[in-house]
């Protein structure tokens, strides 16, 4: 059965719900967290979540990026998955070969299914095979989304912007963030000369990391998170405390030990590290792009007493860190108070469409 998603769909009743994802752990990122975050509080709201993943599948590491493993030759086993499972209702969060096999089944059955636009994939394909034209790749990733019923994005910019690129079924599913995992801790300070600014995030050419690191500004550098470019920007850099991926209480401590969150990334939809950052009370620098500018932009509501956007991200540092220093009416923890998952799974279940039938 094909239902167009609605405003209510999914809150009063419990649903089954399968999500099938070619990001999850061990990799560390927006996309995962966001995922495990959905389930967990869709979970607490009644309904049962199902994931598919690479976890126990045969897979391979993707070229020019190892960590990110492909699972292929998935199709019988994913169909059978989906039949067991009989799901309410389909999300496609990722277009990697998972995705791909979800959509080819989901196109066969006359499964109704929604997706999601997490990451400027254009640009990433773009920045790490220069002989791939973007708008191919564009062209492609109007392909893939255009027969779900609803295609999720994180902001009003990028749903102009994708609509600008011909994508269609736009609906918004913000982000949000966990007020009780993060948070500002006493006394937590990271053992370097001050002041302390810290990037969290994936150590890749296509965040534009380097833009940080090369900045001539007081006090040290800190980098949390792994990813292809470590290895190499740790020896060009090595005054820079490279501390790799953390999760759970140690990930809170490297925040809250921290005076200044950069945001170097040009390309992220979204950027939920920054509200992650707020949480545990730090101000933030990044370009005025979307992503930043979305989130606290100056046309957000306290978007200037928590943040300095600025196309030299050295002055956007030393703006972050004068507001540390003399905070102004609405304090980083504050702002990130303003916004709960809970409001964000609301928006997810509005957008679902319910009811696929595999014959």
């Amino acid at each position: 059965m094909r239902l167009q998603p609605g405003p209510i769909a999914g809150v009063a009743a419990h649903l089954k719900i399968l999500i099938v994802t070619d990001a999850w752990s061990p990799q560390v990122n927006g996309v995962v967290r966001t995922l495990e975050i959905l389930g967990k509080d869709l979970a607490a709201l009644g309904h049962t979540v199902r994931y598919i993943t690479p976890l126990g599948r045969r897979a391979f590491p993707m070229p020019t990026y190892p960590e990110i493993r492909l699972a292929l030759f998935q199709r019988a086993a994913m169909t059978r998955e989906i039949r067991e499972f009989a799901p309410d209702a389909v999300h496609i969060a990722t277009e990697g070969s998972l995705g791909l096999t979800a959509r080819r089944i989901c196109l066969k059955h006359g499964i109704a299914f929604t997706t999601a636009f997490h990451t400027r994939f254009a640009e990433y394909v773009h920045t790490r095979f220069r002989m791939v034209p973007e708008r191919v790749i564009w062209r492609w990733l109007r392909w893939f989304h255009h027969p779900a019923t609803a295609v999720m994005v994180a902001t009003q910019t990028l749903k102009r912007e994708l609509t600008g690129h011909g994508f269609q079924h736009l609906r918004i599913w913000s982000r949000g963030v966990d007020i009780e995992k993060f948070h500002p801790i006493a006394g937590a300070r990271h053992p370097f000369e001050g002041p302390v600014w810290i990037y969290v995030g994936r150590v890749a050419v296509e965040k534009n990391i380097e833009a940080f690191l090369a900045l001539d500004i007081p006090g040290t550098k800190v980098v949390v998170g792994d990813g292809p470019a470590r290895s190499a920007l740790s020896r060009k850099y090595p005054k820079v405390q490279f501390l790799g991926a953390l999760t759970g209480e140690a990930l809170t401590r490297a925040y809250a030990g921290s005076d200044v969150f950069v945001f170097p990334s040009r390309t992220d939809t979204f950027g939920l590290v920054t509200l992650e950052a707020l949480a545990c009370g730090l101000t933030v620098a990044a370009y005025p792009v979307e992503g930043p500018r979305d989130v606290v932009g100056p046309d957000v509501t306290g978007g200037t007493d928590v943040a300095v956007l600025d196309e030299d991200l050295g002055t956007a540092c030393l703006g972050a860190l004068a507001l540390a220093q003399n905070p102004r009416p609405i304090t980083p923890r504050a702002f990130a108070e303003s916004h709960s998952w809970r409001s964000c799974t609301l928006q997810f279940l509005g957008n679902i469409a319910v009811e696929p039938d595999l014959d």
